[in-house]
C-alpha cells in the first residue's frame, strides 16, 4: 500500500468514525494504519536529519555561532 492509499483509507476510517462509529475490526485496522503512517514519517525524518552537515566557519563566528547552513 503506498502512501496515499494509506492516507485515503486512514480518512475514510475517521469519516465514518465521526459518523457513525467504527467496529472492532475497523478500530485495529485504524491503528494499524496509523502506526504504519507514522513509522513512514520518523524514517522520512530521520533521513532528512542524516543528510544534513554542520560545518565550522570562522569567518561568520558572531551572527550564526560559526555554523553554515
Amino acid at each position: 500500500m503506498n502512501i496515499d492509499e494509506l492516507v485515503a483509507r486512514i480518512n475514510e476510517l475517521a469519516r465514518k468514525q465521526k459518523s457513525g462509529g467504527l467496529n472492532e475490526e475497523e478500530l485495529e485496522e485504524r491503528a494499524k494504519l496509523r502506526e504504519i503512517y507514522l513509522g513512514n514519517i520518523r524514517s522520512n525524518f530521520r533521513a532528512q536529519l542524516n543528510t544534513i552537515e554542520i560545518v565550522d566557519n570562522p569567518a561568520h563566528e558572531e551572527g550564526n555561532n560559526g555554523l553554515k547552513h
